[in-house]
């Protein structure tokens, strides 16, 4: 196999959930580029239908579905229903996330509760449902989006931090279990990158960027198409004997305490 193909996603169905926007997109946005067929999933009608055309505009062919991936029942009827329609699904991607910024006192226990289904729960639904079909038809790729989070605490953030660690040690755990089908439970975690959310505290002058930019030996937030490689990497076979593991995308920021303030 030449190494064009070893990193060839054509023939191959991808699902990304949480899609329509952001991180999501640009890793769909890769895969589909790599040669995957796209199927991306969204929560709200309205934004689902931009983020298709968006994708048509690239000239992408995605096809799009509607569903919440922390019902239980509506992800078993939707992974079947997209296994029908479009075909079996060789790479999941559980990129669907949120986070409430709340000091850990002020956080209320339905608050806690929705980041850590959405976040942690809803990748172990996904999994399960799509793992059923690739461990019959011999192996697959599953991708969960991963954080800093996973490995660091800051203030405010303590569901999601709890939430992505957890998601960690899931990755490691599932990867564990499903090796021996042949399937590859692998995750990745971003630094700071910049899309549209982070808009605002990336401003020149801005404290947050400021510090960002300090802290990151690459000394720049991270671009949307820096996690392309990862991804198509982690989707094929590239990566058959990678399992268990999460690639940190994140400048070098785990990797370093930062430059000192007289460093350049």
């Amino acid at each position: 196999m030449n190494i064009q193909e070893l990193f060839s996603l054509k023939g191959r169905v991808a699902l990304v959930t949480g899609a329509t926007h952001g991180l999501g997109m640009a890793v769909a946005t890769a895969l589909a580029e790599a040669g995957a067929t796209l199927v991306v999933n969204g929560h709200s009608a309205d934004r689902l239908e931009q983020a298709l055309k968006a994708y048509r505009e690239k000239g992408i062919d995605a096809k799009g579905y509607l569903f919440d991936v922390t019902d239980e029942q509506a992800v078993i009827e939707f992974v079947g229903r997209i296994e029908r329609e479009v075909g079996p699904i060789d790479i999941l991607v559980n990129n669907a996330g949120i986070i409430k910024r709340i000091p850990a006192l002020d956080m209320t226990l339905p608050e806690w509760n929705e980041v850590i289904t959405t976040d942690l729960t809803s990748p172990f639904l996904m999994s399960r449902a799509v793992a059923a079909g690739m461990i019959q038809r011999g192996g697959g790729k599953i991708i969960n989006m991963c954080s800093m989070m996973s490995e660091v605490g800051r203030d405010s953030v303590t569901a999601y931090a709890a939430a992505k660690g957890g998601l960690k040690m899931l990755t490691k755990n599932l990867a564990t279990e499903w090796a021996k089908y042949n399937i590859q439970v692998n995750g990745i975690g971003p630094g700071y990158f910049a899309t549209a959310q982070t808009a605002p505290i990336r401003q020149n002058g801005n404290p947050f960027n400021e510090f960002i930019i300090s802290r990151t030996p690459a000394s720049r937030w991270g671009d949307p198409e820096d996690l392309a490689g990862t991804a198509v990497f982690l989707a094929s076979k590239a990566s058959d004997f990678v399992n268990g593991h999460i690639l940190y995308v994140d400048g070098g920021i785990l990797a370093s305490l930062g430059r000192a303030s007289n460093e350049n």
